[in-house]
């Protein structure tokens, strides 16, 4: 039985360039996939431009101090890793609507100009002020880059190996958290902190060239709006102007709120109240814009969807509690330098990119990734359960293992997200579908890291009244966790390390919580194969 037209056009739709040239427009009676030597260029070329935009993430944690003794600027240092943050998450659905009616190959290349300029400005910034815009500006073209590569890994694979790629570049991502500040302490202390900002632009030249002549130019949907009117309404301005709004005030706040000022603050209340009413005015705006809207009510409708977008949060803002708060623990209990800290959390990321690789090539073999999406729950459950337990006398299996389950959850459950949009879709729909799961991560990753700041300062505060009464507990909070042993005389030592330390297990609690409530995502997933032909969304 021949294939309906429409469906016949769209999966013969190329993504690579043939030899001999083509018109556009035109297309094959077959999917045209790339080649083993043109896929392997392409695939890691897209890996090293996730590991360029998770290095950003994490590349400026050690060089942060020559900074801020080059330009003067300690009140700043919030704002080298919010900026960047702010406008990633901030911009993360319009890159979607971008995709989904444009050229995708140009639209792509954009994004990653946007993203070198940025690495350009911050490199030769003058002053705290240029770096904290190029930041910003490199945010940008990030929440771009990251979304094509994994729209890119759709049209160039068949559906039944995407898993095994986002699983390759779920372990890429990973492996650049480890790499970023290990990579800046060496930058920074050899050459100059600019040369983080520097690497950027030849690897991304490198990435630009392998899009510019090994991807063919294809728009994400077949819907072509004439004029620029009409391109102006399918963009979804009004929406536009309520999200990103929105989310700078609720960053804004959670960036200021019991830190900058107290949660009382008419600064910090205000900011929520009003990042609450855009939210609100944002829902309302995509429920009556019907296809034209940013987050079309046909993709959100779909339960694999919402599903992995609210299991994906909750994986990624565990993880990033995580990541936080225990190389803090190693520091302050454990009484490492902030560089071991970062080794000693190596179990952690270790686990979680073997386990995104391991999971990733599994679920194309068996065909389903729920199995996976089960075993993160365990994983994660298990593994932030135990690390709420360590004790100031907790030796090297307790702090090693249990960092190794609760990575393996996460390596699981990350690449697992992902794949249910990717293999649930159609193809014009993924880059929407793919840009909620990674605004969604990114939100409650902001979220939750200052929700846990909240519990940890909280009941640090609380448990030194109880515990250790006579400690300065105004100079313990404002201290590092390096120096509590400088802060506190001899003879209390024991009883604030142990009011620290309860503290922190509090605070772990946050992540047991988030492991916990990953449960309600993949319960509204289907049991969906990803080795079903067509790219179609599954009743």
């Amino acid at each position: 039985m021949e294939m309906l037209p429409e469906l016949e056009k769209e999966r013969s739709q190329s993504t690579l360039r043939n030899d001999k040239p083509q018109d556009e427009d035109k297309q094959d009676d077959a999917p045209h996939y790339p080649s083993s030597a043109s896929l392997a260029l392409i695939v890691l070329s897209l890996n090293l431009a996730i590991f360029l935009v998770g290095l950003d993430n994490t590349i400026l944690s050690s060089a942060i101090p020559k900074i801020t003794d080059q330009f003067h600027a300690l009140g700043d240092v919030g704002w080298y890793a919010s900026a960047y943050l702010l406008t990633n998450c901030a911009f993360q659905l319009i890159w979607g609507k971008l995709f989904t009616f444009y050229v995708v190959k140009w639209v792509y290349l954009m994004a990653l100009f946007l993203f070198e300029l940025g690495s350009l400005i911050c490199a030769v910034a003058p002053s705290s002020t240029v770096l904290i815009i190029g930041r910003a500006i490199a945010g940008v073209g990030g929440s771009g880059v990251g979304n094509g590569s994994f729209l890119l890994i759709a049209h160039c694979v068949p559906q039944h190996r995407r898993p095994t790629f986002i699983g390759i570049m779920g372990a890429m991502y990973g492996f650049a958290a480890i790499a970023g500040p290990l990579m800046g302490g060496a930058f920074t202390d050899k050459v100059s902190w600019r040369l983080c900002f520097y690497i950027n632009l030849p690897l991304g030249a490198i990435l630009a060239l392998v899009i510019f002549f090994f991807i063919a130019p294809f728009r994400g949907s077949k819907k072509d709006e004439v004029g620029f009117l009409n391109q102006l309404k399918q963009m979804d301005l009004p929406g536009t102007m309520c999200l990103i709004p929105g989310i700078v005030c609720l960053l804004l706040a959670l960036q200021w709120g019991g830190s900058v000022y107290p949660w009382k603050n008419g600064r910090v209340v205000a900011l929520l109240v009003l990042a609450g009413v855009l939210f609100i005015g944002f829902v309302a705006i995509q429920y009556v814009s019907g296809d034209r809207a940013t987050v079309p009510r046909r993709v959100f409708s779909n339960r694999n969807v919402w599903g992995s977008a609210l299991f994906g949060s909750c994986v990624t803002a565990g993880f990033f509690m995580m990541l936080y708060y225990i190389p803090i623990w190693l520091q302050a209990v454990k009484g490492v330098s902030a560089i071991k800290s970062g080794v000693m959390n190596l179990p952690m990321l270790l686990s979680y990119v073997l386990f995104s690789f391991v999971g990733g090539s599994l679920t194309s073999v068996i065909g389903y990734y729920m199995p996976f999406a089960y075993l993160t729950v365990i994983l994660m459950s298990i593994g932030s359960g135990l690390l709420s337990t360590l004790q100031v006398d907790s030796g090297h299996a307790k702090w090693i293992g249990y960092q190794v389950i609760f990575g393996a959850g996460v390596g699981n459950g990350l690449q697992t997200a992902f794949a249910a949009p990717q293999c649930t879709l159609s193809l014009e729909d993924i880059p929407i579908g793919t840009a909620v799961v990674l605004f969604t991560e990114n939100l409650s990753a902001a979220v939750f890291v200052s929700v846990a700041q909240n519990v940890f300062s909280n009941q640090l505060k609380t448990n030194l009244a109880t515990y250790a009464p006579d400690a300065d507990a105004r100079a313990i909070l404002s201290g590092g966790a390096t120096e509590v042993k400088s802060l506190v005389p001899q003879s209390l030592y024991p009883a604030v390390l142990f009011a620290y330390n309860k503290a922190l297990n509090q605070t772990f609690y946050v992540g047991v919580a988030l492991s916990c409530c990953a449960v309600l995502g993949f319960l509204g997933m289907q049991w969906v194969s990803v080795k079903k032909k067509e790219d179609t969304p599954s009743e």
